[in-house]
């Protein structure tokens, strides 16, 4: 039965890959082939119970990051109601593509490591939404925008999941981490920044913004208090230690009691177009559904112990840490960095490699960036593509080999600076 959901798994994967091939949505592919993998799961299994509790397990994980992205996007939705992003792109006074494609990539880098990857792309391409007009030409920033959140989430704790896996797991520590790979993970960002500048050198972009306004004092206020909240949700994580999307939903239930307050005065109709309602009504559904049977269908895969013995398989046969650590970050970007992280906590002991070992800071690198590889190959690749709607092919044509080309950068750079100090 394994060998049926591998199968099932590349006929979906390759379905989504030609979406507008077959026009057939990518989120009703996704649905079906992690219904499917999960039904091929209960044959093989000896009891349904057993079965049953597993994809109730899985199901708990994926839902936690499921109501995170609502939470997110429902938020930023609420922001742009309030016309709250035309106070930052009215503050961006430069029309110069390769000026404002490094200062977006810059902004994307660091914010990152302060929100998570997630958060930061459905921001970051929002903005960009905002201050470019032509589709063709967004495609390029928000593509850059997936390489820049994942390169910025990796050196941090708090960035992404796989890097706050191995903290929380005890294998490495928040300063030695951050002091191990903040430049490589700024050379897996900056090499492909530097490549598209020069593509766009001496263009210009025509923003959507056609003239600047006064914003309101609500404007203001959302905004602030949305960002506040965003950067508030992994503080919370750390103070607390709940879920992040927990943080999250409470961070949505603060944004709808202020948005409520500040517009009491106004008419029901006038109240509902700035309400939390109308957002949860705007965001993109289908994108949160795509997402639900990506992990599905991942998760099946993990529960078969597919993605275990496709780990075991590398570690055993390949004895050199770092193209151990390279293999499994290139596996990222066709199957989720999660289950193939949590594979590597599992099959390698502290006893084998302690706290802060170079193959768990070299693995954090290597897992955190790779997926940037191909666009459903991490959660901000999924979000950016659901978002904007990119063609999986043309990310594969067009960024894939930039993304590769600054991945191998900053694996080399973290090779280099490991030599250096040693």
């Amino acid at each position: 039965m394994g060998e049926l959901a591998i199968g099932v798994f590349i006929i979906g994967y390759i379905a989504i890959a030609f979406e507008h091939k077959i026009k057939v949505d990518k989120a009703g592919t996704a649905l079906v082939t992690g219904v499917l993998c999960w039904l091929f799961y209960f044959l093989n299994s000896r009891s349904a119970t057993i079965a049953d509790g597993e994809l109730l397990h899985h199901l708990g994980e994926i839902s936690g990051i499921l109501f995170f992205l609502l939470g997110a996007m429902t938020i930023v939705e609420v922001v742009d109601s309030h016309q709250g992003f035309n106070i930052i792109t009215d503050a961006i006074h430069t029309r110069s593509s390769s000026k404002l494609l490094i200062l977006v990539s810059v902004l994307t880098f660091f914010l990152s490591s302060i929100l998570d990857n997630l958060t930061t792309s459905i921001v970051m391409t929002s903005l960009c939404r905002k201050l470019i007009h032509e589709k063709k030409d967004r495609l390029w920033f928000v593509s850059m925008v997936i390489i820049a959140a994942n390169a910025g989430g990796a050196w941090s704790p708090l960035g992404d999941v796989t890097t706050t896996m191995l903290w929380i797991g005890g294998q490495i520590t928040a300063l030695n981490i951050v002091a191990k790979t903040i430049l490589p993970s700024m050379v897996v960002a900056l090499i492909p920044l530097i490549i598209l500048t020069l593509k766009f050198k001496g263009q210009m972009v025509e923003s959507t913004v056609n003239k600047k306004i006064k914003h309101s004092p609500e404007s203001n206020i959302i905004l602030f208090t949305g960002i506040g909240l965003l950067i508030f949700v992994p503080v919370f994580k750390t103070i607390t230690h709940m879920p992040p999307f927990m943080g999250m939903l409470l961070a949505l239930g603060i944004i709808w009691f202020v948005s409520s307050i500040i517009h009491l005065s106004k008419h029901d109709e006038e109240r509902y177009n700035y309400s939390v309602v109308r957002a949860l009504r705007k965001i993109d559904t289908s994108s949160i559904l795509f997402f639900l049977g990506i992990l599905l269908s991942v998760s099946a895969l993990q529960s078969f112990g597919i993605l275990g013995h496709i780990a075991e398989f590398t570690i055993k046969h390949i004895k050199n840490e770092y193209i151990t650590g390279t293999f499994l970050g290139l596996f990222s970007a066709i199957i989720d960095n999660v289950p193939l992280v949590a594979a590597a906590q599992g099959m390698f002991s502290m006893e084998m490699y302690p706290a802060d070992h170079v193959f768990w800071e070299f693995l954090a690198l290597s897992a955190g960036t790779g997926g940037s590889a191909i666009i459903i190959g991490s959660a901000a690749g999924v979000a950016v593509m659901g978002i904007e709607k990119i063609n999986f092919f043309w990310y594969l044509k067009n960024i894939s080999w930039l993304a590769l080309v600054g991945f191998f950068s900053g694996l080399a750079a973290f090779i280099l600076q490991q030599w250096v100090t040693s």
